[in-house]
């Protein structure tokens, strides 16, 4: 069993998340995680209105009475979506746990505090760590360059981002970037992290809902196939490498504007990748650690391998390579 401050603070029995994942967090699982001792989180801007968010939550709980979360990323947008109905669902619901991601979730707090639920924020830097610890969160999840989806601009690995916020940080933190299996899970801990959130690793398992060609695809790629897009738009993201983001990095590269690329990365096109098995039918989020990945299991298969393998390491490999005298 590991047992770290951040399976004590958030009451789960393994140091392992499933984070927000847009089109992937849904409720089949997010509680197949929670069964198997994890922390999943479902988004809840891939349920198109509040009250689906609601019945997703219900679905969830119809599955799992183990504990579980809803990721809700605030971003700026022309047409914003109802992110304070959104934040009203997830507290009359009754969830204890929120993921929070994109801008400042202060104005949230105060809501969240007050129904006993506990903040876990997500971020790209140390700077960024410190201000979500010092408005009051629970805990902070540090991505390093190495994620998928939106890794920040100052390309910080994981080798160097942990140990440096673990070094400045007082609240318990979880690693994200590059982790896939119970050689990343015992270095995160190495490094001073109190627990690993995986995506990538999440979306390749039997009850992740998407297509089986993406997670076969998954399987096949190495960790070189992945590309940056909107680099020159200051708004990095790390997507698997096709048609479509081979295209969008040429434009970026010719001078174009986001007007120029918006209809090839629209998250509809994405979403049809996900559901429909078209690789290249448009962006879709993968990490570098794709080349790690290399089964498909159940999340159950997948966390109680990791947690083995890992006290495994800890106990045998690394205490053999300490000698006295």
């Amino acid at each position: 069993m590991l047992h770290t401050r951040f399976t004590e603070t958030f009451g789960v029995a393994h140091p392992i998340v499933q984070g927000g994942m847009q089109w992937v967090g849904r409720a089949e699982l997010v509680a197949a995680v929670a069964e198997a001792g994890g922390l999943g989180f479902i988004t809840a801007l891939t349920q198109p209105t509040p009250e689906d968010l609601r019945k997703e939550i219900a679905r969830t709980r119809e599955l799992t009475d183990k504990p579980f979360g809803v990721n809700l990323t605030i971003l700026p947008s022309i047409n914003p979506p109802p992110y304070e109905e959104y934040a009203r669902v997830i507290i009359d619901s009754g969830v204890k746990i929120v993921e929070t991601a994109g801008s400042n979730p202060e104005p949230f707090l105060p809501a969240y505090r007050a129904a006993g639920i506990k903040v876990l924020h997500k971020c790209t830097s140390v700077r960024h760590a410190l201000k979500a610890q010092r408005i009051g969160v629970d805990g902070v999840s540090i991505d390093g360059f190495e994620c998928a989806g939106h890794p920040g601009e100052d390309d910080i690995p994981g080798l160097v981002l942990i140990p440096a916020a673990a070094r400045e940080l007082s609240i318990p933190m979880i690693a994200s970037g590059g982790i896939a299996d119970a050689r990343g899970l015992v270095a995160a801990l190495a490094l001073g992290a109190d627990g690993v959130n995986m995506g990538s690793r999440f979306l390749c398992t039997q009850e992740s809902a998407i297509d089986q060609k993406v997670k076969e695809r998954i399987v096949a790629n190495s960790e070189r196939d992945t590309k940056l897009i909107f680099r020159t738009m200051h708004n990095t993201a790390r997507v698997a490498d096709n048609e479509v983001s081979r295209k969008v990095v040429e434009i970026e590269k010719a001078g174009g504007t986001f007007d120029d690329v918006r209809e090839l990365v629209s998250g509809a096109r994405g979403r049809t990748v996900y559901e429909n098995g078209d690789i290249d039918a448009g962006i879709w989020s993968v990490g570098l650690c794709q080349g790690l990945i290399h089964d498909i299991p159940s999340c159950a298969e997948l966390i109680s391998r990791m947690v083995a393998e890992a006290e495994e390491l800890i106990t045998q490999r690394l205490a053999a390579a300490v000698v006295t005298g």
